[in-house]
């Protein structure tokens, strides 16, 4: 079997619980949808983006989702949540299978810094499998803006990424190109799952291993049943991309040790752009005597 289906859910978060929110939506997909088996939505959906609501990993809130994926018997990528782990907070997200069990977590490795701040970085990357289906791989948001993280999960075996996002800020337009290029890049799925008001500005999107989008979302609420293919992934990435390029074979084949990774790169330009900080107002310097005479000579 190589045929799975897969729901994104785009939905209203505030930043309170949402699980309620999520268990009506949910209800709805399966009414109208009842052959999905996998359900994803956005990043920190069951709380928002209130790391105050932080708590360690098995408590409420993972229980509550817990008891969603059994309830609706699927499995169920439910964003991710702020998980405190001593004096620790990671952004989280639990793998749930129809079971209502944990099969494993996700810690982002790259929170949004300098916005997303006291959330330290994950440490591990995430793939698991659906039992004769095939191999899935999590990332969170602004992972996906680092290639190393992808290559990293389809070196692993990775066909279909899941990607929920809590995007709402003028660089939405580059998400969605990144999206879009690393499926073509490395031959993959790729669920990008954003949120509404306090979860995002939406514009989901689910796009193939070819690069062609399956689904362009809007401002709105919406839910996105996509049914994949794994043999497709498969054959893409025996005979290259649309019958073309290869690249997961040729970056296995290249033999070059690339120095940006090694322990002796020259890091004065990169160390040169400064602190990850956020920028701030540009301060307006008083006029000099100079440059009012230019401006009178100017308006003549």
């Amino acid at each position: 079997m190589s045929r799975f289906s897969i729901a994104g859910i785009q939905m209203q978060v505030t930043t309170h619980n949402n699980i309620a929110a999520m268990r009506q939506r949910m209800e709805i997909l399966f009414h109208l949808y009842p052959w999905v088996q996998m359900v994803v939505f956005s990043e920190l959906a069951p709380h928002g983006p209130v790391i105050q609501h932080a708590q360690p990993a098995g408590g409420t809130i993972e229980s509550d989702l817990c008891d969603l994926a059994r309830s609706f018997d699927c499995w169920l990528i439910p964003g991710s949540y702020f998980e405190r782990d001593g004096d620790a907070i990671y952004n989280t997200t639990p793998v749930i299978d129809p079971a209502g069990n944990v099969v494993t977590r996700y810690r982002k490795i790259f929170p949004f810094t300098p916005y997303e701040q006291n959330v330290t970085p994950g440490s591990e990357f995430c793939v698991f499998d659906v039992p004769e289906i095939g191999r899935f791989g999590v990332s969170i948001c602004y992972d996906l803006w680092f290639p190393e993280v992808t290559r990293t999960l389809t070196s692993m075996g990775a066909e279909v990424l899941i990607n929920p996002v809590m995007a709402s800020f003028v660089d939405r337009p580059a998400d969605l190109a990144i999206a879009q290029g690393s499926a073509a890049m490395f031959q993959s799925y790729i669920f990008h799952i954003n949120g509404l008001v306090a979860g995002g500005n939406g514009y989901s999107m689910v796009i193939d291993p070819a690069g062609q989008i399956l689904h362009r979302g809007s401002v709105q609420e919406e839910m996105i049943p996509i049914e994949v293919d794994f043999e497709l992934v498969r054959r893409q990435r025996c005979e290259g991309v649309l019958r073309m390029g290869q690249p997961l074979k040729s970056f296995r084949d290249n033999k070059l040790s690339f120095p940006v990774y090694g322990p002796h790169f020259d890091r004065s330009y990169l160390d040169s752009l400064g602190p990850l900080e956020k920028p701030n107002r540009e301060r307006m310097m008083p006029p000099t005597r100079e440059s009012e005479h230019k401006l009178r000579m100017a308006a003549r």
